[in-house]
């Protein structure tokens, strides 16, 4: 009894035990809201400074975009229309779309009318990309075909026929390219930056009322891919 009343106080007679017994859970209490409050003020103040890191790669990420694509234009649009080609400027893809001037159809050889584009195209397209290849994560040679193989193959049969052949071909044009005597001081930059991808027929290019259009379909893309989602990755796992 003795040692409960040393815990709970002198009870209702004397009062200031209880009273003072009250005042100490209430002063933990408060305590342990500053202390919340603090913690919580810690992430709210973490959480801005990390959405305002990712605000500015995506900053830079605009404007380095902006800043390639309209270096590209600059550099090539007295060239777009003989080449039949097109730069795009959400996705920077500049596109060569003319299927008769890239190869045979159903071979990975290169025409000599697109040898000669890229003869001229590729040397002045690395001086533009070098000025920003802090930024730039991969630049990608994409293949794409047609869903057309020939009348008696089943769609798969087609698909990775045609799989195939577009991976062919870009190999076929990074492999000229790379091998060019004008290119030669890049070469290790592009061993680390270009690849060469086939996409068959998966992003098929359609018509106004949907419809596949097989000759565009038919086409070659060079890609940069900037490195801003790796630089957020970083942000989000805690890197500086």
């Amino acid at each position: 009894m003795a040692q409960m009343k040393a815990f709970f106080g002198r009870g209702n007679s004397g009062g200031s035990g209880e009273e003072h017994h009250w005042l100490s859970v209430s002063d933990l209490m408060t305590g342990l809201m500053m202390v919340f409050l603090l913690i919580s003020i810690a992430l709210m103040r973490y959480a801005l400074i990390e959405r305002d890191r990712i605000k500015e790669v995506a900053v830079a990420y605009q404007e380095n975009q902006i800043a390639i694509y309209e270096n590209l234009v600059d550099e090539f649009e007295r060239d777009l229309e003989s080449w039949d080609a097109n730069i795009n400027k959400d996705t920077l893809a500049f596109t060569f779309q003319s299927p008769e001037v890239l190869f045979d159809r159903g071979s990975a050889d290169l025409r000599p009318r697109f040898q000669e584009i890229l003869d001229d195209f590729f040397p002045r397209y690395l001086d533009i990309l070098l000025d920003f290849s802090s930024s730039i994560d991969e630049v990608r040679i994409e293949g794409h075909t047609s869903s057309i193989w020939n009348t008696e193959a089943t769609e798969p049969t087609a698909y990775f026929n045609n799989m195939a052949l577009s991976q062919s071909r870009t190999r076929s044009v990074l492999e000229y390219l790379y091998t060019e005597e004008a290119i030669e001081k890049y070469r290790d930059w592009i061993k680390e930056h270009v690849a060469a991808v086939g996409f068959s027929s998966s992003r098929l290019v359609l018509d106004e009322a949907g419809h596949e259009d097989s000759d565009k379909s038919r086409r070659v893309t060079f890609r940069v891919i900037t490195n801003a989602e790796t630089q957020i990755r970083q942000i989000l796992d805690g890197e500086s």
